[in-house]
């Protein structure tokens, strides 16, 4: 059997298979501080990520590795991220406030909220005093207003001490849209008040 060289031979060569896909499983960060394999279905990986290996540290200083792992077992998996986080936050209050925790941050917000409602009671009682106030000086300009005007003398002594009531309520009139320059028929308030 001769071969030409016009001829080409067909050579059979496999086709190179495909690399096989090696499936790279980085540990969750539990795993990578406490240095040991982390499994397929570690209970740790959903709740504490390669990528923030200090909540794992933070949790674990405090609580202990074996304590978090007793504790999620022990949860439902629907209440373990909230678990994890309420940890972790508890851990963090310790370390910044090792004989209270979150006990005092807990204490601490609540004296906030009770200044804070005391403000709120002392602006309402202020809010309600000066709604009063207008009401009762609306009522006394209506009272002045509708008394017949008269020029006597006698009447001199009561328009002082209307004036002096007037004045009594502390109110700024430019603040209810009262001044010297506001006319109602004709003439000023103030003439209104004094005669």
């Amino acid at each position: 059997m001769e071969f030409s060289k016009s001829t080409p031979v067909a050579t059979y060569l496999p086709s190179p298979s495909p690399p096989l896909q090696s499936v790279i499983v980085t540990p969750c960060a539990a795993c990578k501080i406490l240095r040991r394999r982390c499994v397929e279905k570690c209970i740790l990986a959903p709740y504490f990520p390669p990528n923030d290996p200090i909540k794992f540290t933070t949790a674990h200083r405090v609580f202990g590795a074996s304590n978090i792992i007793k504790l999620l077992q022990d949860l439902p998996e629907q209440l373990r991220a909230d678990a994890v986080s309420s940890m972790v936050y508890e851990a963090n209050a310790r370390l910044r406030d090792p004989v209270y925790g979150c006990a005092g941050a807990i204490c601490q917000l609540q004296k906030q909220i009770n200044l804070l409602q005391e403000q709120l009671a002392k602006a309402q009682a202020q809010l309600v005093n000066m709604h009063c106030q207008y009401t009762n000086l609306m009522a006394f300009i209506c009272m002045e207003m509708t008394q017949p005007i008269t020029g006597t003398i006698s009447s001199s002594f009561d328009d002082q001490q209307s004036f002096d009531n007037l004045n009594s309520y502390q109110t700024n009139t430019s603040s209810i849209g009262l001044d010297e320059n506001n006319n109602t028929n004709g003439n000023s308030l103030w003439e209104l008040l004094s005669t």
